[in-house]
């Protein structure tokens, strides 16, 4: 069975500029061979739970400043508006037209660069409770079995006012939070992860919280954590990847 995962999709040029994060997720999408993605993603935040039923969801340049390679790529995915419409009675969200952000297109587009997997995307009600968007994970779970992947894309640390040049030492308090959610999510405590922003360092790593709330909906969806991937970039992004089985 597959499992849930958490991933930190960090700058848009992810997907242009190879490194750590980037080598690590092409090997990571090479060994799973899902029939759809799932994807809830820190660029969609909604107050009601949304669900995209696009057949052709478009590639969402949702960023600025960046090279103009950037914004030539496209990850013509297809949709699975049938798989779409059953999340949107599942969990009663209300059905839209939506393409995919660069949250999910960038992650995406590097594990899955055939463009074949069909993609829905869910949107993230940033104002629902950390505990209501656990749950959103947990009724998710159920596809895990039937082959589908279930994956939160946002940043472990997600700081962009304190970025730094690529290269750059990371600051003490970025470890600090990071090692604290590692511990927390290997021990399995899930009460602490619920009342995550008492963190040591949480306002600063997360001055606001929907790149952090995708981690909460793949920890819902899955079972014992483990953590794939650990790498930071500009010294305050933190690029860790947990799998959830």
């Amino acid at each position: 069975m597959l499992p849930s995962l958490f991933i930190s999709h960090g700058s848009p040029m992810l997907a242009l500029t190879p490194g750590p994060a980037h080598d690590f997720l092409r090997e990571l999408g090479a060994g799973m061979s899902p029939k759809a993605i799932v994807v809830v993603s820190a660029h969609w935040a909604s107050e009601c739970l949304l669900v995209s039923v696009s057949q052709r969801p478009e590639t969402i340049h949702d960023f600025g400043g960046f090279p103009r390679e950037l914004y030539e790529c496209q990850y013509p995915v297809p949709g699975d508006p049938e798989l779409a419409l059953r999340l949107a009675r599942t969990l009663n969200a209300v059905p839209v037209e939506r393409g995919l952000d660069h949250g999910a297109w960038v992650p995406l587009s590097l594990m899955f660069p055939a463009a074949e997997v069909p993609v829905v995307s869910l949107s993230l009600p940033v104002s629902w409770s950390n505990q209501a968007l656990v749950d959103i994970g947990t009724t998710l779970a159920v596809l895990r079995s039937e082959g589908v992947l279930i994956v939160g894309s946002g940043s472990l640390t997600h700081n962009l006012s304190e970025m730094q040049v690529q290269g750059a030492p990371t600051p003490a308090w970025v470890g600090e939070f990071a090692d604290w959610v590692h511990e927390r999510l290997t021990n399995g405590e899930r009460d602490a992860l619920l009342a995550w922003e008492a963190a040591p360092q949480a306002r600063r790593n997360h001055p606001t919280p929907e790149h952090f709330q995708p981690l909460l909906v793949a920890l819902g969806a899955g079972g014992e954590a483990s953590r794939l991937h650990h790498s930071v970039e500009h010294g305050v992004l933190a690029m860790d990847v947990y799998a959830f089985a």
